[in-house]
């Protein structure tokens, strides 16, 4: 059926979607939606599109939206090359703009402030005051992805360079889990067929995009079973023959964890299971998604659903990485090998690093696994993300940049006495890495 031709009168389309008359008439000279045709007698004819758009408009409106938002919202998509009906199905039309209207923005901006306010305060109260007004006037997925993830996000960035502490960090994303949860919990039955697992990367503890990718997924229709934080590689084959899954996410936020993608990837392909990954890791590290078997969810929560369906649909490829490199598998063994001895030696020149021990025993740790994982993936470019996380702890002391050229030096050091191998991407990494930094 063609949706575009006028064959509907008032009558029929006021029957169809409950608006009065003086309702849409008022709408039609206001806003310039819809836009009937006239008969030879100026009388009305709509198109199947004009009913679907106005049954849209009203969805919004139950959603807490003002009409002229709505038809701002409606006329931001069509400018960006969106189909509203289709880019907001099943779920809020909010969930696929790009650009807030003008307005809303400053509104949810002024909301997640109030947010974060009240949480570096410790005032439960004042959150679930603020949540209950950002709800009553938006939709709950906008309201999740602008007030809760940013929210939680902006209070992370104030805990890594100093400005928040770790407890304002852990309230306001406990704050953030329960609401999450809740809303989740409260979930009508899927729609769909397809079952789909969303679980954290082994060792990985920030389930918050997870448990948000849940919720847009149930909200979407489909049937998804949230495995949480830090999920082990181990009894996973019993878990998917136990969930009988179509599709597996999972979520990191750390190279240290992205690295464990790769074995996750290779169970799934032995059974046969579409497999897909997103997370901050692949945000900070654009490249790292190259070396990952499946399916990337894209850089933003907002745009995994319309991921998932293209997957669905066999309309998304797959990354297919290149094949191992026989000098990288050499030498992450050889690392692994002799990771201790070189972290030995650093230990040995503390006083000449003149680091404080509990952070030189952090910043090896964390070193360390990062390097053990570039080397795994293949790419040792990608602890370039790692020098700028150390430059901000140094700061964040109170300490003098030179401290991370000290550091990194006494690691070359120990690693041309315990890695031979002349070839071996660390040596030269390194080598480099001081250089930018004198």
């Amino acid at each position: 059926m063609d949706d575009q031709k006028n064959t509907y009168n008032l009558k029929a389309v006021v029957m169809e979607t409950g608006l009065k008359p003086v309702t849409l008439r008022a709408w039609e000279r206001r806003y310039g939606l819809p836009e009937p045709k006239r008969t030879a007698g100026k009388h009305r004819l709509y198109s199947q599109r004009d009913i679907d758009m106005l049954k849209w408009l009203l969805a919004r409106q139950k959603e807490g939206v003002t009409i002229s938002q709505a038809v701002s919202i409606w006329r931001n998509m069509e400018a960006d090359g969106q189909d509203p009906l289709v880019a907001a199905s099943p779920v809020s039309g909010f969930v696929s703009v790009t650009h807030l209207p003008e307005g809303i923005g400053e509104q949810l901006s002024d909301l997640r402030q109030a947010w974060i306010d009240a949480c570096r305060a410790f005032d439960e109260a004042r959150v679930d005051q603020i949540m209950t007004q950002a709800y009553s006037r938006f939709p709950v997925e906008l309201v999740c992805l602008e007030v809760l993830q940013k929210g939680v996000a902006e209070i992370g960035m104030e805990w890594y360079t100093g400005d928040a502490t770790v407890q304002q960090e852990h309230f306001a994303s406990a704050q953030a889990m329960r609401r999450l949860e809740m809303l989740v919990a409260a979930q009508p039955l899927p729609t769909r067929s397809e079952r789909i697992l969303v679980g954290c990367a082994p060792k990985d503890t920030h389930s918050l995009s997870a448990l948000l990718l849940t919720f847009l997924l149930r909200r979407y229709g489909w049937d998804v079973v949230y495995l949480g934080a830090d999920v082990p590689t181990e009894q996973l084959v019993e878990t998917i023959e136990a969930t009988a899954p179509d599709l597996v996410i999972f979520t990191a936020q750390l190279l240290s964890t992205a690295v464990s993608l790769l074995t996750i990837s290779n169970i799934l392909a032995d059974h046969q299971i579409a497999f897909a990954f997103g997370g901050l890791a692949f945000i900070t590290m654009p490249t790292l998604a190259e070396h990952i078997s499946g399916y990337f969810l894209g850089t933003t929560l907002v745009d995994a659903p319309r991921q998932v369906q293209r997957i669905f649909a066999r309309d998304l490829p797959p990354i297919a990485p290149p094949a191992a490199d026989p000098v990288y598998q050499t030498a992450s063994r050889q690392f692994e090998q002799r990771r201790a001895a070189i972290e030995a030696t650093i230990w040995g020149n503390l006083d000449q690093i003149g680091m404080p021990p509990y952070f030189l025993s952090e910043i090896n740790g964390y070193f360390g696994r990062d390097i053990s994982a570039a080397l795994k993936l293949g790419d040792i470019e990608l602890l370039e993300a790692n020098l700028d996380w150390l430059l901000v702890l140094i700061d964040n002391h109170g300490w003098p940049r030179e401290l991370l050229n000290v550091y990194l030096r006494a690691y070359n050091e120990a690693v041309q006495t315990h890695l031979p191998m002349a070839e071996h991407p660390l040596r030269g990494w390194l080598e480099q890495a001081i250089m930018a930094e004198n």
